[in-house]
């Protein structure tokens, strides 16, 4: 009864860190939680996600079962669970639009999308797929900058009626043209713009909100963060930044005491170094002003693997979109959007959004 069925676009690094995520916990019990938010949330455990349906367009995962797929090149993420056992779900081909940018095509083949030669699904067959495998959440790990794949998978959730969880800095939950039609047809979402369990994002937010408590003045500040894996590569392209940017930023500016002019923040990705493959570096500086005006600094720098640093969020907020679509919740699920993205329609201080999700859990 508790079975979540999941679909997923897109089957790179954070898909591979997910699936190996829901094998290694498989079996666990509370007392191995390590990583994890919460063991059990709103009656729903790790081991209840079932992955039914995938979409890529790179011919080394189309056409391969999950579980196999998920260590295709060019995923480069940590492998942590030695056996993830068959999931019986072949990825399908997706659509392409402008999932994949243009300057990847140059790129080596270990380190860039191959992309299927299959015919891509239109709409009907999505949403088809999506009704027949009894989907109940759509998942979206597309590139970053991909604004009308993710508007295409978006409609497919709104007319299968399944519901959305937009792990990237495309608009879609914090848009209000999509919310209010996500809130009419009555199908939850969750996002925009994933924040990691302990990323630079959550850190930055934290310090920017310490400064505040304690009464010093944030006078300005940068995050740069390098790694190695394709999304970094995908992002190389500044064209497709723009959103990325405003999310991070607007993650930072949201809990400052006053908001930085332009000039006096910086946050964002800032290169792409191959051999760091899917671990991130980010380097953080703060300077403020404290008693009496006298100044200081901050700086501080913090290196993760990048996909399994958002696995466990995804897997909350796939339960939370479960728990919503039992409730009978339609639009943005306000407290979870908050809580674990960056860009959520309503931002709060982080334990503002932390009492909002465990008040929404509880169902009070």
């Amino acid at each position: 009864m508790n079975e979540i069925r999941v679909a997923m676009v897109g089957v790179g690094n954070c898909a591979s860190s997910l699936v190996q995520g829901l094998a290694h916990y498989q079996n666990g019990g509370a007392n191995e939680q390590i990583g994890l938010m919460h063991w059990d949330l709103g009656g729903y455990r790790p081991h209840d996600i079932k992955v039914v349906a995938a979409w890529d367009i790179d011919r080394r995962k189309v056409g391969r079962d999950v579980a196999h797929a998920i260590f295709a090149k060019p995923n480069c993420t940590q492998v942590f669970c030695d056996h993830v056992p068959p999931s019986r779900t072949t990825v399908r081909m997706g659509r392409v639009l402008d999932g994949v940018a243009e300057h990847m095509a140059a790129q080596p083949a270990d380190r860039t999308f191959l992309i299927a030669d299959a015919p891509e699904p239109d709409a009907a067959e999505v949403i088809a797929v999506l009704k027949e495998t009894r989907a109940e959440v759509l998942v979206n790990y597309l590139p970053v900058g991909s604004q009308e794949a993710t508007e295409f998978y978006a409609e497919c959730a709104l007319e299968a009626g399944v519901a959305f969880v937009n792990n990237i800095p495309v608009f879609i939950a914090s848009d209000a043209g999509w919310a209010k039609r996500f809130r009419d047809a009555g199908v939850p979402i969750i996002g925009d713009d994933i924040k990691a369990q302990l990323g630079a994002t959550i850190v930055h937010r934290v310090l920017t909100d310490l400064f505040h408590k304690r009464g010093v003045r944030l006078d300005r500040t940068y995050q740069l963060n390098t790694g190695g894996n394709t999304d970094f590569l995908n992002m190389t392209n500044k064209g497709r930044l723009a959103s990325k940017k405003v999310s991070k930023t607007e993650a930072v500016q949201s809990v400052a005491e006053r908001r930085l002019d332009d000039e006096n923040i910086h946050v964002g990705p800032s290169d792409y170094v191959a051999w760091q493959n899917d671990n991130k570096v980010c380097f953080l500086r703060m300077e403020g002003s404290m008693f009496g005006g006298v100044p200081m600094n901050l700086e501080m720098r913090l290196s993760v693997e990048d996909s399994p640093n958002s696995a466990g969020v995804a897997i909350d907020m796939i339960r939370c979109a479960r728990l919503a679509r039992d409730r009978g919740l339609g639009g943005s699920i306000n407290a979870a959007s908050a809580y674990f993205c960056k860009h959520p329609p309503e931002q709060m201080t982080d334990d503002d959004a932390h009492t909002a999700l465990e008040t929404f859990i509880a169902g009070r």
